[in-house]
């Protein structure tokens, strides 16, 4: 794990390294398993070293709606239940055999006592997080599918390969077919 490439900007000491180090478990995650189910409560929150998670909803009709895909340098979680230590309403699944670093919130709340700076990395990570939402939030109201999909090729670049269409579609929220159909208008051009 190399701890500068996660928390970029941030110089750490090698004591601030090793408490790091001792709070982020690695985990492996194999495709198709569920790191998260609705209705669980979530104390951790993921770093994508490796390959790629998705987390999404599923509504009363069982259609599923992509909320996230996390690939390389990328954090996910059910962040409601994660702060408010409620009941998630995501699924988190491995959608690519992935490589992950695992931090508690606990674990968090301890790193932020004794590490100086890294309160700060989270505040700026969350605040991109959360702006990003709101523009995506803008966009599935106010943009069309296929600007809704150019957006997301190039928020997610290469990500094509890595997942399936109709986990694109879902997170645009139209059908595998209208995502073709847009696939089959943009490459006319």
């Amino acid at each position: 794990m190399h701890l500068q490439e996660i928390f970029q900007g941030l110089t750490l000491s090698e004591m601030h390294k090793n408490i790091i180090s001792k709070k982020l478990k690695k985990t492996t995650i194999n495709k198709g398993e569920t790191l998260l189910h609705p209705n669980d409560t979530t104390f951790y929150q993921y770093y994508v070293e490796s390959g790629c998670l998705r987390s999404f909803f599923t509504d009363t009709s069982a259609k599923e709606h992509t909320i996230q895909f996390a690939i390389k340098d990328w954090w996910i979680s059910d962040y409601t239940s994660f702060f408010k230590k409620e009941k998630a309403i995501l699924q988190i699944e491995c959608i690519q055999d992935a490589t992950a670093l695992r931090l508690s919130r606990d674990d968090m709340e301890e790193i932020f006592d004794l590490v100086p700076g890294i309160e700060r990395y989270f505040r700026i990570k969350t605040e991109s997080y959360i702006g990003s939402f709101q523009k995506r939030i803008i966009g599935d109201l106010s943009k069309t599918a296929k600007e809704q999909y150019i957006e997301f090729v190039n928020t997610y670049p290469n990500i094509e390969q890595l997942v399936k269409n109709y986990h694109i579609a879902s997170y645009l929220g139209i059908t595998s077919e209208s995502l073709s159909r847009i696939r089959k208008e943009i490459a006319k051009k």
